[in-house]
Protein backbone atom coordinates (compact mmCIF):
# COMPACT_ATOMS: atom_id res chain seq x y z
CA UNK A 1 0.00 0.00 0.00
CA UNK A 2 1.09 3.60 -0.64
CA UNK A 3 2.84 5.03 2.41
CA UNK A 4 1.61 8.61 2.10
CA UNK A 5 -1.49 9.38 4.10
CA UNK A 6 -4.48 10.60 2.08
CA UNK A 7 -6.63 13.38 3.49
CA UNK A 8 -9.34 13.97 0.87
CA UNK A 9 -11.87 11.76 -0.98
CA UNK A 10 -10.02 12.27 -4.29
CA UNK A 11 -6.71 11.27 -2.73
CA UNK A 12 -8.32 8.14 -1.30
CA UNK A 13 -9.78 7.34 -4.73
CA UNK A 14 -6.56 7.82 -6.66
CA UNK A 15 -4.46 5.97 -4.05
CA UNK A 16 -6.89 3.08 -4.48
CA UNK A 17 -6.39 3.16 -8.25
CA UNK A 18 -2.61 3.28 -7.81
CA UNK A 19 -2.67 0.27 -5.46
CA UNK A 20 -4.79 -1.79 -7.84
CA UNK A 21 -2.50 -1.07 -10.78
CA UNK A 22 0.84 -1.26 -8.96
CA UNK A 23 0.23 -3.93 -6.33
CA UNK A 24 -2.66 -5.98 -7.68
CA UNK A 25 -4.81 -4.96 -4.70
CA UNK A 26 -8.54 -5.65 -4.61
CA UNK A 27 -10.59 -2.48 -4.80
CA UNK A 28 -12.71 -3.12 -1.70
CA UNK A 29 -9.71 -3.81 0.53
CA UNK A 30 -7.63 -0.91 -0.79
CA UNK A 31 -10.54 1.51 -0.60
CA UNK A 32 -11.34 0.54 2.99
CA UNK A 33 -7.67 0.85 3.94
CA UNK A 34 -7.32 4.39 2.61
CA UNK A 35 -10.69 5.58 3.91
CA UNK A 36 -9.67 4.49 7.42
CA UNK A 37 -6.22 6.07 7.07
CA UNK A 38 -7.76 9.34 5.93
CA UNK A 39 -10.35 9.29 8.70
CA UNK A 40 -13.12 10.29 6.29
CA UNK A 41 -16.63 10.84 7.58
CA UNK A 42 -19.57 9.00 6.05
CA UNK A 43 -20.24 11.58 3.35
CA UNK A 44 -16.63 11.89 2.19
CA UNK A 45 -16.16 8.11 2.34
CA UNK A 46 -19.16 7.73 0.03
CA UNK A 47 -17.64 10.22 -2.43
CA UNK A 48 -14.28 8.43 -2.36
CA UNK A 49 -16.02 5.12 -3.04
CA UNK A 50 -18.05 6.60 -5.88
CA UNK A 51 -14.96 8.07 -7.52
CA UNK A 52 -12.74 4.98 -7.24
CA UNK A 53 -15.45 2.51 -8.22
CA UNK A 54 -16.73 4.83 -10.94
CA UNK A 55 -13.36 4.84 -12.67
CA UNK A 56 -13.04 1.06 -12.36
CA UNK A 57 -16.56 0.59 -13.73
CA UNK A 58 -15.96 2.95 -16.63
CA UNK A 59 -12.25 2.52 -17.34
CA UNK A 60 -12.63 1.72 -21.06
CA UNK A 61 -14.99 4.62 -21.60
CA UNK A 62 -12.70 7.04 -19.74
CA UNK A 63 -9.74 5.93 -21.83
CA UNK A 64 -11.82 6.15 -25.03
CA UNK A 65 -12.31 9.85 -24.33
CA UNK A 66 -8.72 10.26 -23.17
CA UNK A 67 -7.46 8.78 -26.42
CA UNK A 68 -9.68 11.05 -28.50
CA UNK A 69 -8.44 14.20 -26.77
CA UNK A 70 -4.81 13.20 -26.27
CA UNK A 71 -1.94 14.30 -28.48
CA UNK A 72 0.19 11.54 -26.98
CA UNK A 73 -0.22 7.79 -27.33
CA UNK A 74 -1.62 6.43 -24.08
CA UNK A 75 1.10 3.78 -23.87
CA UNK A 76 3.64 6.59 -23.46
CA UNK A 77 1.91 8.11 -20.44
CA UNK A 78 3.07 7.34 -16.92
CA UNK A 79 0.58 4.89 -15.35
CA UNK A 80 -0.20 7.27 -12.49
CA UNK A 81 -0.89 10.07 -14.94
CA UNK A 82 -3.38 7.83 -16.73
CA UNK A 83 -5.08 6.95 -13.45
CA UNK A 84 -5.40 10.63 -12.55
CA UNK A 85 -6.69 11.56 -16.00
CA UNK A 86 -9.23 8.73 -15.90
CA UNK A 87 -10.43 10.04 -12.53
CA UNK A 88 -10.76 13.56 -13.93
CA UNK A 89 -12.56 12.43 -17.08
CA UNK A 90 -14.97 10.31 -15.05
CA UNK A 91 -15.97 13.37 -13.05
CA UNK A 92 -16.27 15.59 -16.12
CA UNK A 93 -18.25 13.20 -18.31
CA UNK A 94 -20.21 10.92 -15.99
CA UNK A 95 -20.95 12.99 -12.89
CA UNK A 96 -23.18 16.05 -13.05
CA UNK A 97 -22.89 17.37 -9.50
CA UNK A 98 -19.17 18.17 -9.51
CA UNK A 99 -18.34 21.52 -11.18
CA UNK A 100 -15.95 21.19 -14.12
CA UNK A 101 -13.47 23.68 -12.68
CA UNK A 102 -13.28 21.67 -9.44
CA UNK A 103 -12.76 18.39 -11.28
CA UNK A 104 -9.97 19.89 -13.39
CA UNK A 105 -8.16 21.72 -10.59
CA UNK A 106 -8.35 18.83 -8.13
CA UNK A 107 -7.13 16.35 -10.75
CA UNK A 108 -4.21 18.60 -11.62
CA UNK A 109 -3.30 18.78 -7.94
CA UNK A 110 -3.18 14.97 -7.80
CA UNK A 111 -0.98 14.83 -10.91
CA UNK A 112 1.46 17.36 -9.51
CA UNK A 113 1.70 15.70 -6.09
CA UNK A 114 1.57 12.00 -6.80
CA UNK A 115 2.07 11.15 -10.50
CA UNK A 116 5.81 11.97 -10.79
CA UNK A 117 4.99 14.25 -13.73
CA UNK A 118 7.30 16.89 -15.20
CA UNK A 119 6.07 20.34 -16.24
CA UNK A 120 5.55 19.26 -19.84
CA UNK A 121 3.29 16.42 -18.70
CA UNK A 122 1.44 18.74 -16.33
CA UNK A 123 0.75 21.18 -19.18
CA UNK A 124 -0.39 18.31 -21.42
CA UNK A 125 -2.75 16.91 -18.77
CA UNK A 126 -4.26 20.31 -18.08
CA UNK A 127 -4.95 20.76 -21.80
CA UNK A 128 -6.61 17.36 -22.08
CA UNK A 129 -8.89 17.93 -19.10
CA UNK A 130 -9.93 21.39 -20.26
CA UNK A 131 -10.72 20.06 -23.74
CA UNK A 132 -12.86 17.26 -22.27
CA UNK A 133 -14.61 19.76 -20.02
CA UNK A 134 -15.48 22.00 -23.00
CA UNK A 135 -16.78 19.05 -25.03
CA UNK A 136 -18.88 17.78 -22.14
CA UNK A 137 -20.31 21.26 -21.64
CA UNK A 138 -21.27 21.90 -25.28
CA UNK A 139 -22.34 18.34 -26.10
CA UNK A 140 -19.57 17.60 -28.59
CA UNK A 141 -18.12 14.49 -26.97
CA UNK A 142 -17.18 11.76 -29.49
CA UNK A 143 -19.96 9.30 -30.38
CA UNK A 144 -19.54 5.64 -29.41
CA UNK A 145 -19.67 4.26 -32.94
CA UNK A 146 -19.24 0.48 -32.69
CA UNK A 147 -19.97 -2.06 -35.45
CA UNK A 148 -21.56 -4.72 -33.17
CA UNK A 149 -23.67 -4.76 -30.03
CA UNK A 150 -21.02 -6.72 -28.15
CA UNK A 151 -18.37 -4.13 -29.02
CA UNK A 152 -20.70 -1.28 -28.00
CA UNK A 153 -21.44 -2.90 -24.63
CA UNK A 154 -17.73 -3.54 -24.07
CA UNK A 155 -16.98 0.16 -24.59
CA UNK A 156 -20.07 1.71 -23.01
CA UNK A 157 -19.90 -0.37 -19.83
CA UNK A 158 -16.16 -1.13 -19.79
CA UNK A 159 -16.32 -4.91 -20.01
CA UNK A 160 -13.85 -7.10 -21.91
CA UNK A 161 -15.18 -7.87 -25.35
CA UNK A 162 -14.88 -11.62 -24.85
CA UNK A 163 -17.33 -11.31 -21.95
CA UNK A 164 -19.89 -9.16 -23.78
CA UNK A 165 -19.82 -11.61 -26.70
CA UNK A 166 -20.55 -14.49 -24.31
CA UNK A 167 -23.34 -12.55 -22.59
CA UNK A 168 -24.97 -11.65 -25.92
CA UNK A 169 -24.77 -15.27 -27.08
CA UNK A 170 -26.12 -16.78 -23.85
CA UNK A 171 -28.71 -14.19 -22.76
CA UNK A 172 -29.48 -12.19 -25.90
CA UNK A 173 -28.42 -8.62 -26.65
CA UNK A 174 -31.13 -6.88 -24.62
CA UNK A 175 -30.50 -8.90 -21.46
CA UNK A 176 -26.74 -8.59 -21.96
CA UNK A 177 -27.12 -4.81 -21.98
CA UNK A 178 -29.11 -4.95 -18.72
CA UNK A 179 -26.49 -7.20 -17.12
CA UNK A 180 -23.63 -4.89 -18.10
CA UNK A 181 -25.52 -1.79 -16.94
CA UNK A 182 -26.31 -3.40 -13.59
CA UNK A 183 -22.66 -4.40 -13.18
CA UNK A 184 -21.83 -0.69 -13.10
CA UNK A 185 -24.36 0.12 -10.39
CA UNK A 186 -23.54 0.20 -6.70
CA UNK A 187 -24.57 -2.93 -4.83
CA UNK A 188 -26.62 -2.41 -1.67
CA UNK A 189 -25.43 -3.61 1.70
CA UNK A 190 -27.47 -6.78 2.25
CA UNK A 191 -28.46 -7.80 5.78
CA UNK A 192 -30.09 -11.12 6.58
CA UNK A 193 -32.28 -10.95 9.68
CA UNK A 194 -32.41 -13.91 12.06
CA UNK A 195 -36.18 -14.27 12.36
CA UNK A 196 -35.77 -16.67 15.30
CA UNK A 197 -34.36 -13.79 17.36
CA UNK A 198 -36.18 -10.71 16.13
CA UNK A 199 -38.36 -9.25 13.38
CA UNK A 200 -37.51 -7.28 10.26
CA UNK A 201 -39.68 -4.42 11.50
CA UNK A 202 -37.63 -4.03 14.69
CA UNK A 203 -34.33 -4.21 12.83
CA UNK A 204 -35.50 -1.76 10.16
CA UNK A 205 -36.50 0.74 12.81
CA UNK A 206 -33.16 0.44 14.60
CA UNK A 207 -31.12 0.74 11.44
CA UNK A 208 -33.04 3.78 10.23
CA UNK A 209 -32.61 5.48 13.59
CA UNK A 210 -28.86 4.92 13.17
CA UNK A 211 -28.88 6.81 9.88
CA UNK A 212 -29.03 4.00 7.33
CA UNK A 213 -31.33 4.11 4.33
CA UNK A 214 -33.07 0.73 4.31
CA UNK A 215 -35.74 -1.17 2.39
CA UNK A 216 -36.95 -4.74 2.41
CA UNK A 217 -36.11 -7.00 -0.51
CA UNK A 218 -39.13 -7.35 -2.78
CA UNK A 219 -39.47 -11.12 -2.33
CA UNK A 220 -37.01 -12.39 0.29
CA UNK A 221 -38.71 -12.01 3.64
CA UNK A 222 -35.58 -11.88 5.82
CA UNK A 223 -33.42 -9.60 3.69
CA UNK A 224 -32.90 -5.85 4.21
CA UNK A 225 -31.11 -3.73 1.60
CA UNK A 226 -29.16 -0.77 3.03
CA UNK A 227 -26.85 2.10 2.14
CA UNK A 228 -24.85 4.47 4.33
CA UNK A 229 -23.43 3.84 7.80
CA UNK A 230 -21.19 1.28 9.49
CA UNK A 231 -23.23 -1.84 10.19
CA UNK A 232 -20.52 -3.66 12.17
CA UNK A 233 -20.67 -0.94 14.84
CA UNK A 234 -24.41 -1.23 15.32
CA UNK A 235 -26.07 -3.11 18.20
CA UNK A 236 -28.17 -5.28 15.87
CA UNK A 237 -25.01 -6.65 14.28
CA UNK A 238 -23.17 -7.15 17.58
CA UNK A 239 -26.19 -8.98 19.03
CA UNK A 240 -26.24 -11.33 16.06
CA UNK A 241 -29.66 -10.16 14.89
CA UNK A 242 -28.31 -9.48 11.40
CA UNK A 243 -25.61 -10.92 9.16
CA UNK A 244 -24.15 -9.40 6.01
CA UNK A 245 -25.28 -11.74 3.23
CA UNK A 246 -26.54 -11.28 -0.30
CA UNK A 247 -29.97 -12.51 -1.27
CA UNK A 248 -28.46 -15.10 -3.62
CA UNK A 249 -26.79 -16.84 -0.68
CA UNK A 250 -30.10 -16.85 1.19
CA UNK A 251 -31.93 -18.41 -1.74
CA UNK A 252 -29.14 -20.98 -2.12
CA UNK A 253 -29.47 -22.18 1.49
CA UNK A 254 -33.28 -22.07 1.29
CA UNK A 255 -33.05 -24.41 -1.71
CA UNK A 256 -30.69 -26.70 0.23
CA UNK A 257 -33.43 -26.70 2.93
CA UNK A 258 -31.45 -28.04 5.92
CA UNK A 259 -33.48 -29.38 8.86
CA UNK A 260 -32.80 -29.72 12.59
CA UNK A 261 -30.85 -32.84 13.55
CA UNK A 262 -29.29 -33.43 10.13
CA UNK A 263 -25.65 -33.72 9.06
CA UNK A 264 -24.94 -30.99 6.51
CA UNK A 265 -21.65 -30.37 4.70
CA UNK A 266 -20.59 -26.98 3.30
CA UNK A 267 -17.51 -27.94 1.30
CA UNK A 268 -16.32 -24.41 0.45
CA UNK A 269 -17.54 -22.66 3.57
CA UNK A 270 -15.65 -19.35 3.80
CA UNK A 271 -16.43 -16.64 4.65
CA UNK A 272 -19.26 -18.37 6.51
CA UNK A 273 -22.50 -16.62 5.57
CA UNK A 274 -24.11 -19.71 4.09
CA UNK A 275 -22.64 -21.97 6.79
CA UNK A 276 -24.18 -19.87 9.55
CA UNK A 277 -27.53 -19.59 7.79
CA UNK A 278 -27.57 -23.38 7.44
CA UNK A 279 -27.07 -23.72 11.19
CA UNK A 280 -29.77 -21.12 11.88
CA UNK A 281 -32.26 -22.95 9.68
CA UNK A 282 -31.42 -26.10 11.64
CA UNK A 283 -32.33 -24.22 14.84
CA UNK A 284 -28.76 -24.91 16.05
CA UNK A 285 -29.53 -28.64 16.30
CA UNK A 286 -27.58 -31.22 14.34
CA UNK A 287 -24.09 -31.00 12.84
CA UNK A 288 -22.67 -28.68 10.16
CA UNK A 289 -19.17 -29.31 8.81
CA UNK A 290 -17.62 -26.40 6.92
CA UNK A 291 -14.39 -26.86 5.03
CA UNK A 292 -11.88 -24.55 3.40
CA UNK A 293 -8.33 -24.60 2.09
CA UNK A 294 -7.06 -21.83 4.32
CA UNK A 295 -6.84 -21.64 8.10
CA UNK A 296 -7.46 -17.88 8.26
CA UNK A 297 -10.72 -18.35 6.36
CA UNK A 298 -11.84 -21.01 8.81
CA UNK A 299 -11.18 -18.52 11.59
CA UNK A 300 -13.65 -16.14 9.94
CA UNK A 301 -16.31 -18.86 9.95
CA UNK A 302 -15.64 -19.61 13.60
CA UNK A 303 -15.82 -15.93 14.53
CA UNK A 304 -19.13 -15.55 12.71
CA UNK A 305 -20.55 -18.63 14.42
CA UNK A 306 -19.53 -17.32 17.83
CA UNK A 307 -21.10 -13.91 17.19
CA UNK A 308 -24.35 -15.61 16.20
CA UNK A 309 -24.29 -18.12 19.05
CA UNK A 310 -24.17 -21.16 16.78
CA UNK A 311 -22.61 -24.20 18.41
CA UNK A 312 -23.18 -26.94 15.83
CA UNK A 313 -20.58 -25.76 13.28
CA UNK A 314 -17.33 -27.70 12.93
CA UNK A 315 -14.62 -26.30 10.66
CA UNK A 316 -12.12 -28.46 8.82
CA UNK A 317 -9.00 -27.56 6.87
CA UNK A 318 -9.61 -29.48 3.67
CA UNK A 319 -9.41 -29.40 -0.12
CA UNK A 320 -13.01 -29.77 -1.32
CA UNK A 321 -11.86 -31.80 -4.32
CA UNK A 322 -10.08 -34.41 -2.14
CA UNK A 323 -12.32 -37.23 -0.91
CA UNK A 324 -12.72 -37.77 2.86
CA UNK A 325 -13.63 -41.46 3.34
CA UNK A 326 -15.08 -40.93 6.82
CA UNK A 327 -17.92 -38.87 5.35
CA UNK A 328 -18.93 -41.20 2.52
CA UNK A 329 -22.68 -41.65 2.26
CA UNK A 330 -23.36 -39.95 5.61
CA UNK A 331 -24.63 -36.46 4.79
CA UNK A 332 -28.27 -35.51 4.53
CA UNK A 333 -27.34 -32.43 2.51
CA UNK A 334 -24.19 -31.20 0.81
CA UNK A 335 -23.52 -27.71 -0.50
CA UNK A 336 -20.85 -27.29 -3.17
CA UNK A 337 -20.48 -23.50 -3.50
CA UNK A 338 -17.44 -23.85 -5.73
CA UNK A 339 -14.64 -21.45 -6.71
CA UNK A 340 -15.56 -19.61 -9.90
CA UNK A 341 -14.78 -16.68 -12.17
CA UNK A 342 -16.93 -14.33 -10.04
CA UNK A 343 -18.65 -12.82 -13.08
CA UNK A 344 -21.85 -12.49 -11.07
CA UNK A 345 -20.36 -10.10 -8.49
CA UNK A 346 -18.77 -7.53 -10.79
CA UNK A 347 -20.74 -4.71 -9.21
CA UNK A 348 -19.07 -5.52 -5.85
CA UNK A 349 -15.61 -6.15 -7.28
CA UNK A 350 -15.48 -4.08 -10.48
CA UNK A 351 -11.94 -5.09 -11.44
CA UNK A 352 -12.90 -8.78 -11.56
CA UNK A 353 -14.31 -8.26 -15.06
CA UNK A 354 -10.78 -7.89 -16.44
CA UNK A 355 -9.77 -11.46 -15.75
CA UNK A 356 -8.56 -12.92 -19.03
CA UNK A 357 -10.69 -15.58 -20.66
CA UNK A 358 -7.62 -17.83 -20.80
CA UNK A 359 -7.14 -17.65 -17.02
CA UNK A 360 -10.66 -19.05 -16.49
CA UNK A 361 -10.40 -22.05 -18.80
CA UNK A 362 -9.46 -24.52 -16.06
CA UNK A 363 -12.32 -23.64 -13.70
CA UNK A 364 -14.97 -26.11 -14.97
CA UNK A 365 -12.58 -29.02 -14.35
CA UNK A 366 -12.02 -27.89 -10.75
CA UNK A 367 -15.73 -27.28 -10.24
CA UNK A 368 -16.64 -30.68 -11.59
CA UNK A 369 -14.07 -32.37 -9.34
CA UNK A 370 -15.59 -30.71 -6.26
CA UNK A 371 -19.14 -31.58 -7.32
CA UNK A 372 -18.20 -35.20 -7.95
CA UNK A 373 -16.38 -35.47 -4.63
CA UNK A 374 -19.28 -33.85 -2.78
CA UNK A 375 -21.74 -36.26 -4.34
CA UNK A 376 -19.99 -39.18 -2.64
CA UNK A 377 -20.96 -37.82 0.77
CA UNK A 378 -24.70 -37.69 0.06
CA UNK A 379 -26.81 -40.47 1.53
CA UNK A 380 -29.58 -42.12 -0.48
CA UNK A 381 -32.48 -39.68 -0.77
CA UNK A 382 -30.22 -36.79 0.24
CA UNK A 383 -29.80 -33.39 -1.39
CA UNK A 384 -26.80 -31.99 -3.27
CA UNK A 385 -26.72 -28.28 -4.18
CA UNK A 386 -24.19 -26.90 -6.65
CA UNK A 387 -23.76 -23.12 -6.75
CA UNK A 388 -21.47 -20.40 -8.08
CA UNK A 389 -21.31 -16.61 -8.06
CA UNK A 390 -20.89 -16.49 -11.82
CA UNK A 391 -23.44 -16.35 -14.64
CA UNK A 392 -21.38 -18.12 -17.32
CA UNK A 393 -22.95 -21.30 -18.64
CA UNK A 394 -19.61 -23.08 -18.98
CA UNK A 395 -19.20 -22.98 -15.17
CA UNK A 396 -22.83 -23.62 -14.37
CA UNK A 397 -25.31 -25.62 -16.41
CA UNK A 398 -22.62 -27.34 -18.44
CA UNK A 399 -20.93 -28.64 -15.28
CA UNK A 400 -24.24 -29.91 -13.87
CA UNK A 401 -25.35 -31.48 -17.14
CA UNK A 402 -22.03 -33.31 -17.47
CA UNK A 403 -22.34 -34.56 -13.89
CA UNK A 404 -25.90 -35.85 -14.41
CA UNK A 405 -24.88 -37.73 -17.55
CA UNK A 406 -22.08 -39.49 -15.69
CA UNK A 407 -24.01 -40.06 -12.45
CA UNK A 408 -27.42 -41.64 -13.11
CA UNK A 409 -27.89 -42.12 -9.37
CA UNK A 410 -28.60 -38.36 -9.20
CA UNK A 411 -31.37 -36.34 -10.79
CA UNK A 412 -32.17 -32.64 -10.99
CA UNK A 413 -35.00 -31.76 -8.62
CA UNK A 414 -37.36 -28.87 -9.26
CA UNK A 415 -37.97 -26.31 -6.53
CA UNK A 416 -39.95 -23.19 -5.73
CA UNK A 417 -38.81 -20.03 -3.98
CA UNK A 418 -40.54 -16.65 -3.58
CA UNK A 419 -37.55 -14.86 -5.11
CA UNK A 420 -37.52 -16.92 -8.30
CA UNK A 421 -40.89 -18.65 -8.58
CA UNK A 422 -41.10 -22.21 -9.87
CA UNK A 423 -37.91 -23.81 -11.20
CA UNK A 424 -39.08 -27.18 -12.58
CA UNK A 425 -35.77 -28.01 -14.28
CA UNK A 426 -33.92 -27.82 -10.95
CA UNK A 427 -31.41 -25.06 -11.74
CA UNK A 428 -31.50 -21.33 -12.32
CA UNK A 429 -29.24 -18.33 -12.94
CA UNK A 430 -30.05 -15.34 -10.74
CA UNK A 431 -29.46 -11.90 -12.28
CA UNK A 432 -29.22 -8.57 -10.40
CA UNK A 433 -31.60 -6.67 -12.69
CA UNK A 434 -34.26 -9.40 -12.36
CA UNK A 435 -33.88 -10.93 -8.90
CA UNK A 436 -32.38 -8.03 -6.90
CA UNK A 437 -29.43 -10.26 -5.91
CA UNK A 438 -25.89 -10.95 -7.05
CA UNK A 439 -25.46 -12.89 -10.26
CA UNK A 440 -25.57 -16.49 -9.05
CA UNK A 441 -26.28 -20.07 -10.14
CA UNK A 442 -28.10 -22.70 -8.09
CA UNK A 443 -28.74 -26.34 -8.99
CA UNK A 444 -30.60 -28.79 -6.76
CA UNK A 445 -29.85 -32.48 -7.22
CA UNK A 446 -31.31 -35.52 -5.46
CA UNK A 447 -29.61 -38.89 -4.85
CA UNK A 448 -32.11 -41.56 -5.76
Amino acid sequence: MIKKKPTTPREVAVFTLFSIREEGAWSDGALHHYIVRAGLDTRDAALASQLACGVLQNRSLCEFYLKRFSSVRLSRLLPRVRDCLDLGIYQLVMLDRIPAHAAVSETMMLIRRYAHANERTVKYANGVLRAVARAAEDGSLPVLDCPTKAEYLALRYSHPEWLTKVLCAEFGEQAAASICAQNNESAPLCLRVDLLKTSCEKVLSELRESGLSCTMHRKIENLILCSGGNVSAMPAFRRGDVTVQDGAGIVCVDVLAPRPGELVLDLCGAPGGKTCYIAEKMANRGHVIAGDLYEHKLERIQAAAERLGLGIIETRLADAAVFQPGLEGRADRVLCDVPCSGMGVIRKKPEIRWKSEESLQGLPEIQYAILETGSRYVKQGGTLVYSTCTILRRENAEVVEKFLKQHPEFCAEGFTHPAVGEVPEGYITLLPHIHQTDGFFIAKLRRM
